[in-house]
């Protein structure tokens, strides 16, 4: 079955374009022309995807993330004409699994979509269900639980967490674990492992601030806490 794209846009050229590229190459695709307007279209359709700009009239991008994370982890594409680098930390913050800067290739876009799609829906060949410490992470079911709490996850935080315990203890580099979750050519934005990783404590850890599970290496990146 074909998988499903939401393109969110309020650029009728643009959204012609990509819908044109994505049909192409073999996905349904609907549209919607501002935040407000696919907020309603996606409790409805349930898409794979979601190909989101940031400035659109009536609701944006980043307000759209805050409702409709509140509701589903869908995975999130941002398409953004902001290149600062505190516009694009707002939309990782706020759950994207990955940004596209305006103006774009059709096909590295294409790209990106297939790369995140991978991430959130393949079943690794690797170990199906990693443990350690109180942390359970089932790549099959793509479920994780922290002691006997069942935490939900965006793609990009299930594959970094997913890497960091599959060697607990080992420290990995921010461009290691960059390689890890994107996939594709990616721009060498290394603070995006920041943000996830911040989310992602958020989540599983007791105390985010203070964290026990996702350990910083001071010079070198993050690793997960060894088993006792």
């Amino acid at each position: 079955m074909a998988k499903k794209i939401m393109v969110v846009d309020d650029e009728p050229r643009l959204v012609s374009i990509v819908e044109a590229y994505l049909k192409q190459e073999g996905f349904e695709v609907q549209t919607a022309s501002n935040g407000q307007e696919a907020l309603f279209a996606v409790r409805e359709s349930k898409p794979d995807l979601i190909i989101l700009d940031v400035m659109m009239p009536e609701m944006d991008g980043y307000e759209f993330m805050r409702h409709h994370r509140m509701e589903a982890e869908t995975p999130i594409i941002l398409l953004t004409a902001k290149v600062e680098e505190d516009d694009k930390v707002i939309g990782l913050e706020l759950g994207a699994d990955d940004y596209v800067t305006k103006p774009f290739r059709p096909r590295e876009l294409v790209a990106r979509v297939r790369a995140v799609l991978r991430r959130s829906g393949q079943t690794s060949p690797k170990a199906t269900v990693l443990r350690a410490a109180d942390v359970m992470l089932d790549r099959e079911q793509h479920t994780v639980e922290v002691g006997k709490k069942y935490v939900d996850l965006t793609p990009s935080e299930f594959d970094l967490l997913a890497a960091l315990m599959s060697v607990p203890g080992r420290a990995y580099s921010r461009l290691e674990l960059l390689d890890r979750i994107q996939g594709v050519a990616y721009e060498g934005y290394e603070r995006t492992i920041d943000v996830h990783i911040k989310n992602l404590r958020s989540k599983i850890e007791q105390v985010p601030n203070e964290p026990h599970y996702i350990q910083t290496v001071y010079g070198v990146g993050y690793r997960f806490v060894r088993a006792q």
